[in-house]
């Protein structure tokens, strides 16, 4: 039996995709979500093979839940903005289906769905850095334990590369995601954080002092005393923002 999980916010767009996979009796839905948040706890629990996902949902969106899943499904996105089609194949996802949609385009993107599974090509979406949807810029998405936290960024001191992963740094310590230095650097407003360091990216609202450590080398103090290395090319970017 193929498991399957829908996640959308409305109970109509949940009860279309339910009837049309009554024509499938090798497939059952095993949970609905009307949310991100409930579709990360439901997708680490019931592990499905395939999951129907809206992209615009209260909370967090859809790019922004596939973030915070470990174990990715296969997924066929639906949902009734078209301008997201380029960035949702670009998570490898199975189809992309624009609201409204009959049972005959629906069953295309099932049977997508099957013949990539039959080839055995690889059905987990690979989710791309370069996906950001505007009300990211001003927002983080991270796990703390099994919970989901909306970190603002304002609340960010520094970011911090640690192997896969990066540090993000607040007053409550940090947090780890699996993202690059490189997508919060392209990701985050220039004009308030800057990268100092191959390694770091310091809030400017949270820069206290720039100070020379020895000749041609220089470190900067943050509000938390934290104490951030800066390359020649760091220091540079950091004088150029600061209009110094």
């Amino acid at each position: 039996m193929i498991n399957v999980i829908i996640i959308d916010d409305e109970p109509l767009a949940r009860s279309i995709v339910k009837e049309y996979l009554m024509a499938y009796p090798d497939m059952q839905v095993v949970q609905e979500c009307g949310d991100g948040f409930e579709g990360v706890k439901a997708i680490a629990a019931r592990q499905p093979d395939l999951i129907f996902l809206d992209i615009q949902m209260p909370k967090i969106n859809g790019f922004e839940m596939l973030e915070l899943v470990e174990n990715q499904p296969s997924v066929i996105f639906t949902t009734a903005f078209d301008e997201y089609a380029m960035q949702a194949f670009e998570t490898n996802a199975i189809d992309y289906l624009l609201k409204p949609f009959n049972q005959d385009r629906f069953d295309k993107a099932i049977l997508k769905w099957k013949s990539r599974i039959t080839k055995n090509e690889g059905l987990a979406p690979a989710f791309s850095e370069s996906l950001r949807q505007p009300e990211e810029r001003n927002r983080v998405v991270v796990k703390v334990g099994n919970a989901i936290k909306i970190l603002p960024v304002h609340d960010i001191h520094y970011i911090e590369a640690y192997d896969d992963y990066v540090k993000i740094h607040t007053q409550d310590g940090y947090h780890l995601k699996k993202k690059t230095m490189n997508f919060f650097e392209k990701a985050l407003d220039n004009n308030q954080f800057v990268r100092v360091h191959r390694s770091y990216i310091i809030s400017l609202a949270q820069l206290t002092k720039i100070e020379m450590k020895e000749k041609e080398s220089y470190v900067a103090k943050m509000k938390d005393g934290s104490v951030i290395p800066m390359s020649k090319t760091g220091y540079s970017r950091l004088k150029e923002v600061l209009g110094l």
